[in-house]
Parts: C-alpha cells; sequence; structure tokens
C-alpha cells in the first residue's frame, strides 16, 4: 500500500477540515480519490470519537492495518556561514586613477550607457588622454557600482498624451471571404489612465487609419493634445499630430 508523505497528509487532512470536498483536493493535489476517500474515512472517525478540537488538524490519525506512516522528517541542518577569513573588497581609489580629472564627462558617458571602449576613444580623441584602455575600463566600472543604473519615470497629464500601435495580427478567417487572411489591430492607449480602445479592421489605407483614431476619441469623448506611434519617439510625430 503506497503511503503518502507527511506533507501530503498534513495537506488532505487541512482541506478536509476546511470542507473541501474529495474531487477538489484531488485537484489541487494529485493524490488519487481513493487515498483521499480512505483518510476522510479515519478523518472522521477521529473526529466523531472527539480526539481533537474542529479548529485543528488532526496529526495523529491511524493508518488502517498493514500501512505504516513514515518517520517524521526533520528539517536540514543550516549550513555554516562563511568563513570570515575571506579578504573584504578593496574599494577603488578613484583619486589615483589617471581618468580623475575627466570623471564628470566620464559620468555623463556611463549615464547614456556607452561601454569603456567607446569612452576611452573618445577621451583619446578629444582630450589627449595617455593612459591605457584597462584604467579606463576599471573606473567606468567602478562609476557603475558606486552610481547602479537609472530610470526616468514619465509622467502625464490627463489629455496630454495617447499611443497609438498599428499591426498585423494572426491568420485568421475573413467572415467575407472564409479564408484566412492577417488583419489589421488597431490600439490606442491613453499615456495618463492606461484606458484603452483596440479594433480588428481587414483593410489598411489612410482613410481606415483616420478613421479609427476618429473612433477612438469618440470612446474616449475628446481627444489629446499629442498622438504618439508607438513604433516612433514623440519627437518625430509632434508636429504631424499636433
Amino acid at each position: 500500500m503506497n503511503v503518502l508523505k507527511q506533507h501530503l497528509q498534513s495537506t488532505i487532512l487541512t482541506l478536509l477540515e476546511r470542507g473541501a470536498s474529495q474531487h477538489g483536493i484531488h485537484e489541487l493535489t494529485g493524490v488519487d480519490r481513493k487515498t483521499i476517500r480512505r483518510y476522510q474515512a479515519i478523518y472522521e472517525s477521529q473526529r466523531a470519537g472527539g480526539a481533537n478540537s474542529p479548529t485543528t488538524a488532526p496529526t495523529d490519525l491511524a493508518e488502517p492495518a498493514g500501512a505504516q506512516l513514515p518517520p517524521p522528517q526533520t528539517p536540514p541542518s543550516p549550513r555554516p556561514p562563511a568563513s570570515g577569513n575571506a579578504a573584504p573588497v578593496k574599494p577603488f581609489n578613484f583619486a589615483r586613477s589617471a581618468s580623475e580629472p575627466h570623471r564628470e564627462w566620464i559620468e555623463l558617458q556611463v549615464r547614456l550607457q556607452r561601454n569603456a571602449q567607446a569612452i576611452y576613444q573618445d577621451l583619446v580623441d578629444q582630450f589627449g588622454f595617455t593612459a591605457s584602455y584597462d584604467s579606463v575600463k576599471r573606473f567606468v566600472r567602478a562609476l557603475r557600482h558606486v552610481d547602479p543604473e537609472q530610470f526616468d519615470r514619465l509622467e502625464f497629464a490627463a489629455a496630454e498624451e495617447c499611443q497609438v500601435d498599428y499591426g498585423e495580427g494572426a491568420p485568421t478567417r475573413d467572415p467575407k471571404t472564409g479564408r484566412y487572411r492577417k488583419p489589421r489591430l488597431f490600439i490606442m492607449t491613453l499615456r495618463y489612465s492606461r484606458r484603452s480602445f483596440r479594433r480588428v479592421v481587414w483593410k489598411s489605407s489612410k482613410q481606415v487609419w483616420a478613421q479609427l483614431h476618429e473612433e477612438a476619441f469618440r470612446y474616449f469623448g475628446g481627444s489629446t493634445h499629442y498622438v504618439v506611434p508607438a513604433f516612433c519617439s514623440r519627437e518625430q510625430n509632434r508636429g504631424r499630430y499636433s
């Protein structure tokens, strides 16, 4: 006879106490329903005898004849702490680096996500830098450790800007022709509230593109100051949509 592991026994008993059905317990644990019925019979028998309070899951249920409960599992011993003999990480001495005189400029390049190789090349070309590339690489690595990557949070006022995306969908049966085609998917999202308007169309043209914008604005009850396609930047489209 298969004997369930201790954690499965506890799970079944807890679910039975909470009134879960055999089917529900089977769905949650994957344990065979015959086994669940066996534990339910033991649980009900023990509960009828008043051995446990209704709010406490029974922990000393007897198995049927021939079954043996596994010995209680002891948690593994905690891992010993790491040896204190490891040498501490030596902080980088910026003052002694040949790149320190150009620190302000290098910090700007690091924020622009430029790599050490490009920064070194510009130092040589623009400032006549004579130290080695390795010194710049160490300096840049230390700067990134001190000043981790930063992320700009974009904030928008209500009705300031919306974003549109216009792409191809998966092959779908055309309701008119019965053939499989890729429809066009139009999505307009307000940047302030993240509310979206979505449409699927089967034709793509300048007229359809304009009509979709009109439908979206009617849906929102007004227009925004800027409309920015998701595949372009605001600067490229501000003049086109303003």
